[in-house]
């Protein structure tokens, strides 16, 4: 009988404080900012969204950025383009 070796690939979860911005109290004039994840229909999902945050909310515009895939956070680039043109994220998944 040949010796087995099991690996147990799960690791144990980082804690980390998270620290929220607070919400604007409307949309309204607002630039709105979609990170999406590569999965298939994210990018369809996110503008859905945003069109409906544009002509329901009041939104002034909205940028779909994404990411290089979906087991990553959103590069430094996505992160430089939202900073200096969005007033607000929304980050979508698909599938």
């Amino acid at each position: 009988m040949a010796n087995f070796q099991v690996f147990d690939p799960t690791t144990e979860a980082k804690e980390q404080a998270l620290a929220y911005v607070p919400r604007p109290d409307s949309l309204r004039n607002l630039r709105v900012g979609l990170v999406e994840n590569t999965k298939y229909n994210s990018d369809t999902l996110l503008v859905k969204i945003a069109a409906i945050l544009e002509q329901e909310y009041g939104a002034s515009s909205h940028i779909l950025t994404r990411k290089h895939n979906s087991s990553v956070p959103a590069h430094q680039e996505i992160i430089d383009e939202i900073k200096a043109n969005c007033d607000v994220v929304v980050a979508g998944i698909g599938d």
